[in-house]
């Protein structure tokens, strides 16, 4: 029964993994292989796992199998799919559109920046996460997480002021 439980358990942590994983913009297919790994590398490492850390580590290590492919692949991927953007129907289409390319711009300065930098990002302000809540789940000093959000946050505006210079 115990082993029953601990199964249930797993596999409810790694549904909120794969679901933070879409919600960072992973594609599904991408999210669904990082699970796996990360499923796959707790039952090798199990035992040596702290209870209280389980959903960090899972994070952690799928973020890392993530990456890994998009090294080997030369590619990150960045989706804002329309769930994301969480477009008013009621809007003129004008401003609608508006929209949309100024997040695809956003999307697109965004997948410049480094993987850690677009984490950071993402945890703080889609997420809504808190500095202690990032610093818990990354495993950083929250001084760290303050700075480095920092200067994602300028190296962001950098890149979408270039990007928009360029356009006009």
């Amino acid at each position: 029964m115990d082993v029953l439980r601990q199964n249930d358990e797993l596999n409810e942590e790694l549904n909120i993994v794969y679901r933070y994983l879409l919600k960072l913009g992973i594609s599904k297919l991408d999210a669904e292989d990082a699970v796996q790994e990360a499923a796959y590398k707790y039952l090798l490492y199990y035992d040596s796992i702290k209870n209280a850390k389980i959903r960090g580590w899972l994070i952690r290590v799928a973020l890392n199998a993530y990456y890994d492919q998009c090294r080997k692949q030369g590619r990150y991927v960045l989706d804002l799919n329309e769930s994301v953007l969480k477009v008013d129907i009621q809007e003129l289409p004008e401003n609608i559109f508006l929209q949309k390319e100024r997040n695809s711009e956003l999307g697109k300065a965004l997948s410049q920046l480094k993987p850690h930098f677009q984490e950071l990002l993402l945890l703080k302000y889609q997420s809504g996460l808190t500095y202690e809540e990032i610093s818990k789940l990354l495993e950083i000093s929250v001084s760290s997480i303050k700075t480095n959000l920092f200067r994602a946050r300028k190296k962001l505006e950098e890149i979408y002021k270039e990007a928009t210079y360029e356009r006009q």
